[in-house]
C-alpha cells in the first residue's frame, strides 16, 4: 500500500509540474512588454521576469531529485513542518519523524523548505544543512545551497557563505549536482529568501575566480551585468589580477572594457593592473595611453603605477622618458621608494652608465632610504658581468656589514665574478657557505657552475654538478643545457654535445638557433663539413627555421675553410628563402672573400650595402683596409680610413696597424709615425702586432736606432717581443756590423725562453 502511495504522489507531482510549464508559457508572453520597460531590474524589490530555460530548469532540477534514490516504504505524506522545525531547534537528529523524511525519495523537495523556514535561525539554518549532507544517500539541491548562502549572507555570516559557494561550485565543476554555468541563475532565482540583496553574487563571482574558474567568473560577469547587478570594483580587479598573471592579455583587455561599458568605476588599483601587465609584456604604448586615460578621469597615479612604468620604460632603453618620469612623480607629491631607485640603479647599470647609477644611489641614501639586498645584488651582478670582482666583492662586504643577507641571486653573481676570475676555489667555497647558511642553489647557480667549470676546461666537475643538479629535482633548462654542450665542444667532445641535444629533445626543451649556430660552426671548425651539412638539414626538418645566424656561421665557417664556393651558395640560398641578410651577414661575408684575397667581390657587396638598408661597420671596414694594405692598394685603404672617420666609426688597433704597416712597406716613414701618434692619442695602446710592424717596418727602411727605441718602449710597456721581432733587429744589426747589439738580443733571446737565431735562419729569414 505504502508503495502505491508513493507512485501516486509522484503522479501527481508530475502532474503539477505540467500544469506549471503551461501556466508559465502563457504568463511569460504577458509580462514580456512590462519587464522591458522597467528601467532597472536591481533598484527594484519586484520579482523581474527570468527566461524560461532558467526556469525550468530550476524546477526539473527539483523535479529529477525523485529519482535519485530508490523508492521508500515509508509513508511521507503525512509530513508536518512545523514538527520537524522543533526537532531541528531541539537537535533530535534520531526522531524517527526526521529519519523517515531523509528514507523518503522527496526529502531533497522538503529540505529547501525547511531552510527557509528557519531561516531567522541562520546558525540552525547552518547545522542543520551540514548534518543533513551526513545522511546516507542524501544530496543537497542546488537550490538548498543557493538558500543557505542567501540566508548566512542576509545574516553577515560571510565566511560560512563563502564555504556554502565554494562546496556548490566545487560539485558543480565535478558535475555532481548542475552544472556550473547554471549556479548563478539558481541563485538568482532563490534571491527574495530574504530581503533582496545582491552581495551575495559579487561573493559567488569572487569565489569563483578563487577556484581558479576564471572562464565561467567571465560568464558569470556578463550574466550580472544582463541582470542588472554588478560585481564589486575589487572583485573585478581581482578577475584582472589573475587574468594577468596567466598572461591572458586579450582576456585581460577584453575583461577591462568590460568592466568600464558596464558602469563599474575603475580604481587605481585596476589601473595599476593593467598597466603593469602592459609594461611586462612590452605594450608601452598601451601602458602609456592608460597612463593618460586614468589622469584625465581624476584619478591620480600612486608609487606602483610610477615603478611600474618606469620599470617598462627603463628596460626597454627609454633612459631619457624613464627620468622624466621620475621627475615627474617628485613634482606631484609621489615620493620615490627603494622599488624605483633599484629600478632606476637597475637601468643604468645595465647601459654601462655607472656614474649615473651611483648618483641614485647617493640621492636615495640622502632621501633616509636604506640600500636592500636588491640594491646590493643589482652592483654585485653588473660588477661581476664586467669582471670586476674586486667592485663585487666590496658591495657583499658593505650588504653583510650593515647586517643584509646574501640571497640566492646575491651569491650566483658573485661566483660568476669568481670564476671569470679563473679562482675556482673561492667560488667553490661561496658555494659551500651558501649551503650553510641554508640559501639553495636555483638554476641560475647550477648554471653558473656548469658554464664555469666548462669554461675552466673542468668538463668533469660541471658533468658531476649537472648531475648534482637533477638530483636535487632542479629542471634543466635552455642555458645549463647550452653551458654544458659548450664544455663538450670546446673539449672536442662533438658525441657528447649531440647526446645532450637529443637529451634536450627528450625533455622537450628546444634548442634555439643560435645554440644550433654554434654546434654546426663546431663541426665546421674541425672541418667536418658532412657532419655540418648533415645537421643543416635535420634543424630544417625539424621546423626550426633556419635564421640569418645559421647561415651566417656556416659562410663564415666556409670562408675560413678556403671553401668561398660552398659560402656563396649558402648565401644565395639564404636570399632565395627571402632571409634579409644583416650586417652581421655582410661582415662575414666581406672579411671572408678579403681573406681569400677577392677583393673586387668584397667591394662589390661593400657598395651594395646601402641597397640593403646596411650600413658598413667596425669589421668591415677593417676587413677592407687590411685587405687593401696587404695587396699594396694603400691609396684605396686611406681612402677607406678617411671614410669611415668621416662616419664617425673611430678605427681599431687592426685598423691603425694594418695601414702603419702598409706605409712603412711603400716608405711613407713620417705617415707611419704620424699614425702612431695618433693611435696612442686615440686612447688605443700598440700590441705586439703594432710594434712588429713598427719595429720591422722602420728596420727594413734603415731606421734601425728609431726601430730599437720603440723595441725599448715595446719592453717598458710590458709587451713581450717574440721571435719574429729579435730576427728582425738582429739581422739589420748585422748587416751594419753592430755585433754587440747583435749578442745583447741573442742574449735576451735565451733569458726569455726563446731560442737562439741561427745564421742560416737570420738569411732565410
Amino acid at each position: 500500500m505504502e508503495s502505491i502511495t508513493e507512485a501516486l504522489l509522484l503522479y501527481l507531482y508530475a502532474h503539477a509540474m505540467l500544469i506549471f510549464v503551461r501556466g508559465l508559457f502563457r504568463k511569460s508572453q504577458r509580462r514580456v512588454s512590462h519587464l522591458l520597460a522597467s528601467p532597472t531590474l536591481s533598484s527594484t524589490t519586484t520579482t523581474p521576469f527570468i527566461p524560461f530555460p532558467q526556469n525550468l530548469f530550476f524546477f526539473v532540477n527539483s523535479f529529477l531529485c525523485l529519482f535519485r534514490y530508490s523508492f521508500s516504504t515509508n509513508n511521507t505524506s503525512t509530513f508536518n513542518a512545523d514538527s520537524i522545525e522543533n526537532i531541528i531547534r531541539e537537535e533530535k537528529w534520531d526522531d524517527f519523524r526526521i529519519v523517515r523524511l531523509f528514507d523518503s525519495a522527496l526529502a531533497p523537495i522538503w529540505i529547501p523548505k525547511i531552510l527557509l523556514a528557519l531561516k531567522q535561525e541562520p546558525r540552525l539554518v547552518l547545522k542543520f544543512f551540514k548534518w543533513a549532507k551526513t545522511q546516507t544517500a542524501f544530496v543537497h539541491t542546488a537550490e538548498s545551497y543557493c538558500i543557505v548562502a542567501h540566508i548566512l549572507f542576509c545574516s553577515r555570516m560571510y565566511s560560512d557563505t563563502l564555504d556554502v559557494l565554494k562546496e556548490l561550485v566545487t560539485l558543480s565543476d565535478a558535475k555532481k549536482v548542475l552544472p556550473c554555468s547554471h549556479v548563478l541563475d539558481v541563485l538568482w532565482s532563490t534571491r527574495n529568501t530574504c530581503v533582496p540583496g545582491y552581495g551575495v553574487f559579487d561573493a559567488l563571482f569572487s569565489v569563483l575566480i578563487e577556484l581558479g574558474l576564471l572562464k565561467e567568473a567571465s560568464d558569470c560577469f556578463s550574466r550580472m551585468t544582463s541582470f542588472r547587478v554588478l560585481p564589486k570594483a575589487r572583485s573585478c580587479n581581482y578577475l584582472l589580477h589573475r587574468l594577468s598573471m596567466l598572461g591572458h592579455k586579450s582576456s585581460c583587455l577584453k575583461f577591462f572594457e568590460d568592466m568600464i561599458e558596464s558602469g563599474i568605476i575603475p580604481t587605481v588599483y585596476t589601473y595599476n593592473i593593467m598597466i603593469g601587465y602592459l609594461c611586462k609584456d612590452g605594450d608601452l604604448n598601451a601602458a602609456k595611453r592608460l597612463f593618460t586615460q586614468m589622469k584625465d578621469i581624476g584619478i591620480d597615479p600612486d608609487i606602483i603605477t610610477y615603478n611600474s612604468l618606469i620599470d617598462g620604460i627603463g628596460k626597454h632603453g627609454e633612459l631619457d622618458d624613464m627620468v622624466s618620469l621620475y621627475e615627474e612623480m617628485k613634482k606631484v607629491g609621489c615620493f620615490p621608494d627603494v622599488v624605483t631607485y633599484n629600478t632606476l640603479i637597475n637601468c643604468f647599470c645595465r647601459s654601462g652608465r655607472m656614474v649615473l647609477a651611483f648618483k641614485y644611489l647617493h640621492e636615495m641614501k640622502k632621501s633616509g632610504l636604506k640600500p636592500n639586498v636588491v640594491t646590493y645584488s643589482i652592483f654585485i651582478d653588473v660588477f661581476a658581468k664586467e669582471g670586476m670582482l674586486q667592485g663585487a666583492i666590496k658591495f657583499f662586504v658593505d650588504m653583510r656589514r650593515v647586517g643584509l643577507a646574501p640571497n640566492e641571486f646575491t651569491y650566483t653573481s658573485l661566483i660568476d665574478a669568481h670564476f671569470k676570475a679563473g679562482k675556482v676555489d673561492e667560488a667553490l667555497k661561496l658555494v659551500k657557505e651558501m649551503l650553510e647558511v641554508g640559501v639553495k642553489l636555483n638554476v641560475v647557480t647550477y648554471t653558473t657552475l656548469v658554464d664555469g667549470f666548462c669554461k675552466e676546461g673542468k668538463i668533469k666537475k660541471a658533468e658531476e654538478v649537472f648531475m648534482v643538479m637533477l638530483k636535487d629535482g632542479i629542471i634543466p633548462n635552455l642555458e645549463v643545457y647550452t653551458a654544458l654542450i659548450l664544455g663538450y665542444i670546446k673539449s672536442k667532445r662533438l658525441v657528447d654535445a649531440m647526446k645532450i641535444l637529443e637529451q634536450m629533445k627528450e625533455n622537450n626543451i628546444r634548442p634555439d638557433t643560435l645554440l644550433y649556430g654554434i654546434v654546426l660552426w663546431s663541426f665546421c671548425s674541425d672541418e667536418k663539413f658532412e657532419e655540418a651539412k648533415v645537421l643543416f638539414d635535420k634543424i630544417k626538418g625539424l621546423g626550426i627555421e633556419a635564421n640569418y645566424v645559421i647561415y651566417t656561421i656556416l659562410a663564415d665557417a666556409y670562408f675560413k675553410a678556403g671553401k668561398p664556393i660552398e659560402a656563396q651558395t649558402l648565401l644565395n640560398e639564404m636570399q632565395e628563402r627571402d632571409i634579409s641578410p644583416t650586417i652581421v651577414t655582410y661582415s662575414a661575408l666581406i672579411d671572408g672573400l678579403c681573406r681569400l684575397g677577392f677583393v673586387h667581390e668584397a667591394m662589390d657587396h661593400f657598395h651594395s650595402m646601402p641597397k640593403m638598408g646596411l650600413h658598413p661597420n667596425i669589421v668591415v671596414y677593417t676587413a677592407l683596409i687590411h685587405c687593401f694594405c696587404r695587396n699594396k692598394c694603400l691609396e684605396a685603404a686611406e681612402k677607406l680610413f678617411d671614410e669611415m672617420l668621416g662616419k664617425g666609426i673611430l678605427p681599431d688597433k687592426i685598423v691603425y696597424t694594418s695601414l702603419i704597416d702598409g706605409n712603412l712597406k711603400q716608405g711613407n716613414i713620417q705617415d707611419a709615425l704620424d699614425l702612431r701618434r695618433r693611435m696612442t692619442e686615440s686612447g688605443l695602446e700598440l700590441d705586439l702586432h703594432a710594434y712588429t710592424a713598427l719595429i720591422c717596418g722602420l728596420s727594413e727602411n734603415g731606421q734601425v736606432p728609431q726601430a730599437r727605441i720603440f723595441f725599448d718602449e715595446m719592453i717598458d710597456k710590458g709587451v713581450k717581443p717574440d721571435k719574429v721581432v729579435y730576427s728582425c733587429l738582429i739581422r739589420k744589426y748585422q748587416e751594419i756590423g753592430n755585433l754587440e747589439e747583435v749578442l745583447a738580443l741573442q742574449n735576451e733571446m735565451m733569458k726569455r725562453g726563446l731560442a737562439s737565431v741561427t745564421s742560416s735562419q737570420l738569411c732565410s729569414s
